[in-house]
């Protein structure tokens, strides 16, 4: 043999392993534990789902990439590890833009990873398959953004993508994957030296002393005080922290929507059942992951009593948050847990309890409404109406505390949250701050997913048109998920007509609509129900089973106001229109 041939064959045997971008990317992820998967399939990313599917990770499959989205935010609220949503390029990516943006707002960690088509190309705007500079239109509507376009560099994206998403205050990150890229072949070995394990990736922040002895300073010199506990606080997973600080304090608290289970909405100090007076008539308000936002009337209105007569005290890990609608005469800057327990240290020096009338004018209120909404709840007539159907559900879950209620809609939405209590944290999911309908679907699937517990969907027969398409997922991964339409043939109520008679009323949908069909369609069980009793019984049947479940409950087409609780914010024409 020649000392040629001889080379050859020497390099032949001693050939360095090689990897690519898909084995990269999946590698990437793994190191960094994420476990699980939400997207829709299609070019370029079919074969990353695929291997990432080899390789151990789960990958949930979706009908729209925009429930996926949602699947993964909320993924990201129970974990507090960053949801990761896969999708196609262009329309996919838009797809799942909605769900980014609002995961942003709800401050939810995830991560958008889509495929998309060649720099060169997209640059010159020459055409390309489902050319769209994507980067460049994600940009504003979430906490980052950032591309990869070499494999080599595909570590530190993904590394930067997990710490962004859950540093500081959580949100949505982009990460703009080139089709190209996961072609592109490097060493093996330097491959796996190129990855980056997330260290420390949400650090604690800890609150200055001054601020402490500042807010604590606050509440001591209050009448009638009063803690606002938000979505963030549940975030948090500080529980038993949030847990010691009003059992400690003794000061009454209201729960934010998802906020509600951080304590037992029947804990004596909870104001939830005096909510409007509890806000109306306090003097100093703790928000302990809560934002005066338009979900609190900005803090300020008819809803906070006379101006100028509250003092606000805000727990928040966003400098910039302070201020934004109101003064805020105590800022706390850190992570909940963090702040929390310094407030609780702080009060083993010296603590008086809030005085008595207080703590007795909100018992009494939130006796005297319950008292007054519960025979609304224990009617059961046919048709049923929102409250006599909620009333059902609100003994379910009384009696299955560990269930996950998914809510949406909207007098389903309002009415559910102050009519179900709730006994545990983070097992209310429902719209947040923006209101948007169509996060249920994908927020059922995932919270089956990431907790292994059965869910309760509530939904609305407008916002379950959202994402309705797939309880076909549910039922091809089998999810212990029971979902209820409160079915009223509309949007509100199904009663409105068109004045010229020619089509339906643009709020009203084909009456005695059987939604019911649909889970049936697709192997699944589905019941059709028109009494309170029997939505109860279907229901329990349904969490028993752990089989897909959908109860089609026919509610009075009258029944609903408009916008639910928020018909303020819908304008109403002042002019009549000359004939």
């Amino acid at each position: 043999m020649s000392a040629v041939a001889q080379l050859v064959d020497t390099s032949a045997d001693t050939e360095a392993e090689q990897t690519d971008g898909f084995h990269l990317v999946i590698d990437a992820l793994k190191l960094n534990g994420i476990e699980t998967i939400y997207g829709v399939p299609g070019i370029p990313i079919t074969d990353l789902g695929r291997m990432c599917q080899a390789e151990g990770i789960r990958v949930v499959s979706f009908r729209h990439e925009q429930n996926a989205g949602n699947a993964a935010a909320i993924a990201g609220f129970l974990t507090k590890k960053p949801g990761i949503c896969l999708t196609v390029s262009a329309p996919g990516f838009l797809n799942g833009l909605t769900a980014l943006a609002n995961a942003t707002t709800n401050c939810f960690p995830m991560i958008l990873i889509s495929g998309s088509s060649e720099r060169e190309i997209v640059d010159l705007q020459q055409g390309d398959y489902e050319e769209m500079d994507q980067l460049a239109i994600a940009k504003p509507l979430c906490k980052a953004a950032f591309r990869v376009l070499h494999a080599c560099d595909i570590g530190i994206g993904v590394a930067r993508a997990i710490r962004a998403a859950v540093s500081g205050r959580p949100g949505g990150v982009y990460l703009d994957l080139p089709a190209k890229l996961f072609s592109q072949v490097m060493d093996a070995e330097a491959g796996a030296k190129s990855l980056v394990k997330v260290i420390d990736a949400a650090p604690a922040q800890i609150p200055a002393p001054s601020a402490i002895a500042r807010a604590l300073e606050e509440l001591k010199n209050a009448k009638r005080p009063l803690i606002v506990l938000g979505k963030g606080a549940a975030y948090a997973q500080a529980d038993d922290l949030v847990r010691d600080l009003v059992e400690k304090s003794g000061i009454p608290y209201v729960p934010m929507s998802m906020a509600k289970g951080l304590l037992p909405d029947t804990h004596p100090l909870s104001a939830g059942a005096a909510r409007s007076t509890a806000l109306k008539d306090s003097d100093v308000v703790l928000l302990v992951g809560a934002r005066l936002n338009w979900l609190l009337s900005h803090g300020k209105g008819k809803t906070w009593g006379e101006p100028g007569s509250k003092r606000f005290i805000q727990i928040d890990i966003e400098p910039r948050e302070m201020d934004s609608n109101v003064e805020i005469v105590a800022p706390v800057v850190g992570d909940i847990g963090s702040c929390v327990a310094a407030l609780l240290d702080g009060m083993n020096k010296g603590w008086k309890a809030p005085p008595a009338d207080w703590i007795e004018t909100l018992r009494t209120k939130r006796e005297a409404n319950v008292a007054k909404m519960a025979p609304k709840l224990m009617k059961n007539t046919s048709p049923m109406d929102f409250h006599s159907a909620l009333g059902a559900l609100r003994t379910v879950i009384k009696e299955r505390p560990d269930a996950i209620l998914v809510n949406e809609g909207a007098n389903t939405l309002d009415l559910a949250r102050g009519v179900i209590d709730m006994y545990q944290p983070r097992k209310r999911l429902d719209v947040g701050t923006w209101g948007v309908m169509g996060i249920g679907m994908g927020f059922a699937v995932a919270a089956a997913i990431e907790t292994g517990k059965p869910v309760l969907a509530v939904e609305g027969d407008s916002a379950f048109g959202f994402s309705g398409m797939e309880v076909e997922t549910i039922c091809r991964y089998n999810l212990p998920v029971c979902i209820v339409i409160f079915n009223n043939n509309g949007i509100y109520r199904g009663t409105d007509t068109d004045p010229t008679g020619r089509d339906p009323g643009t709020t009203v949908f084909v009456p005695g609509s059987r939604y019911d069909k649909m889970m049936e369609a697709f192997g699944g069980v589905g019941v059709n129900v028109t009494t309170p009793d029997e939505l109860k019984r279907a229901v329990d049947a349904a969490m028993d089973s752990g089989k897909p479940t959908l109860i089609n409950a026919e509610i009075d087409p009258a029944a609903g106001s408009e916008s639910g609780n928020i018909g303020s914010l819908n304008p109403q024409s002042v002019v009549k229109k000359k004939k």
